[in-house]
């Protein structure tokens, strides 16, 4: 255990480095979000879409700091493809440096770069009109972070399994397009016909967005945070234990711890 956290330190300093280096990574991630806030946000000012429970901005914002999480963390896997291409995969496989540690530092990285990135949509949210209680914020980020965790794990093994980028994107699109629409992250589902609300119970992701408006608004004996919780815990057991088992698996090296 203890060589474990070593090495990934290790491999999490390697690439918080790189990304430290990479001011356009850091800015243009967030940038999205932002755009949403500062041109969309206004439209919803007096919609009711809380229904009586909390502002437009406490039902938009949580909405888009699981956005950030799940195209940031999705498309995680892109920059390993090139380093797969480039034969720096392979030599890593060959150091000492554990198997399982090659995944966590990865995914510790991107989820602590996309918490940065949430903490910068909540202060200029807070400057546009945001309002909600610091514990629920801070819920709301830790939200994030397991999310974002969750999709870096995933993406990574995609990734390991992938060609190219070009047979990569698509299969991530086309995950994460329906995925955005039938969770509700810009919108609640209540809005939403009968039907379409009842399809949405089937995507994980809704479960984590009404708890992060629930906690935005101060409510935190609701039953949608506790299984918000549930469900962000699952998704980070499967999707880690999915990508350490094939990270162990992956041929090549000599290090299978």
């Amino acid at each position: 255990m203890r060589t474990l956290l070593s090495d990934t330190a290790l491999v999490f300093g390697r690439y918080a480095r790189q990304t430290l280096r990479s001011k356009a990574a850091m800015t243009f991630g967030a940038l999205m979000p932002v755009l949403y806030l500062v041109l969309y946000g206004p439209l919803l000012t007096d919609m009711p879409l809380g229904g009586g429970a909390g502002s437009s901005w406490q039902v938009l914002v949580p909405g888009l700091l699981l956005q950030l999480a799940l195209f940031g963390a999705s498309f995680a896997g892109m920059g390993l493809i090139i380093e797969k291409q480039h034969g720096i995969v392979d030599r890593m496989r060959v150091t000492p440096v554990s198997r399982l540690a090659l995944l966590l530092g990865r995914v510790l990285k991107d989820a602590a770069l996309l918490t940065a990135q949430a903490v910068v949509i909540v202060l200029v949210a807070v400057a546009m009109g945001l309002r909600a209680p610091l514990p629920g914020v801070l819920l709301g980020f830790a939200f994030t972070a397991a999310l974002a965790l969750s999709l870096a794990a995933l993406s990574y093994t995609l990734a390991m399994k992938a060609a190219a980028p070009m047979s990569f994107a698509p299969l991530v699109n086309t995950a994460t397009m329906p995925t955005m629409l039938l969770s509700g992250l810009l919108l609640p589902m209540s809005l939403a016909p009968g039907w379409l609300d009842t399809l949405s119970h089937v995507m994980p992701l809704r479960y984590l967005v009404d708890a992060v408006r629930a906690a935005f608004v101060g409510h935190y004996s609701d039953p949608a945070l506790a299984r918000g919780a549930l469900t962000a815990l699952i998704l980070m057991a499967v999707s880690v234990a999915a990508g350490a088992r094939y990270f162990r698996g992956a041929g090549g090296g000599t290090s299978q711890r």
